[in-house]
């Protein structure tokens, strides 16, 4: 076993944090209240929940989004990609020009930067994941049309 000496000791106390934005939060399962995605950017019924955003010079958010048997993102793209960790349900996932994918509980979605696609819920099953992006400029979305019922059936 190595010991660590005390100057060791003393520069990991010197990297520390020192100001509240750079200290561990914990945030509590009910601590924000729900709300709805809107109508805008989704089809049918979106709740979000336990919405997170990195503070100082992090650029990161997300939170859990549940969306209800039908509901569904509109067509849309992240500037530095998006990752989807599916919790429950079954859900789909297409990328344009691309086959729609099935996901379900323990997927990992990786969507890379600037890559035109949607993502939703099955037609008779609802599915949660926890969505994570990151800001560039500010966003970390670009929101387009709806994704047509055609589009969503076919």
């Amino acid at each position: 076993m190595k010991l660590l000496s005390a100057s060791t000791i003393s520069v990991g106390l010197l990297c520390s944090p020192v100001s509240a934005d750079e200290a561990i939060r914990v945030m509590r399962p009910g601590s924000q209240a729900s709300s709805y995605a809107p109508s805008e950017n989704f089809t049918g019924t979106v709740r979000r929940d336990s919405a997170f955003k990195g503070t100082g010079s992090s650029r990161i958010v997300g939170g859990i989004n549940t969306f209800e048997a039908g509901a569904r993102t509109a067509w849309h793209t992240h500037p530095a990609g998006q990752t989807l960790i599916v919790t429950m349900g079954h859900g789909i996932v297409q990328q344009e020009g691309n086959a729609k994918q099935d996901i379900r509980p323990g997927d990992i979605v990786w969507i890379p930067a600037n890559v035109r696609h949607w993502h939703g819920a099955s037609a008779i099953t609802a599915m949660s994941h926890i969505a994570i992006n990151e800001m560039v400029d500010g966003s970390p979305v670009t929101w387009m049309e709806h994704v047509t019922n055609d589009q969503y059936f076919e």
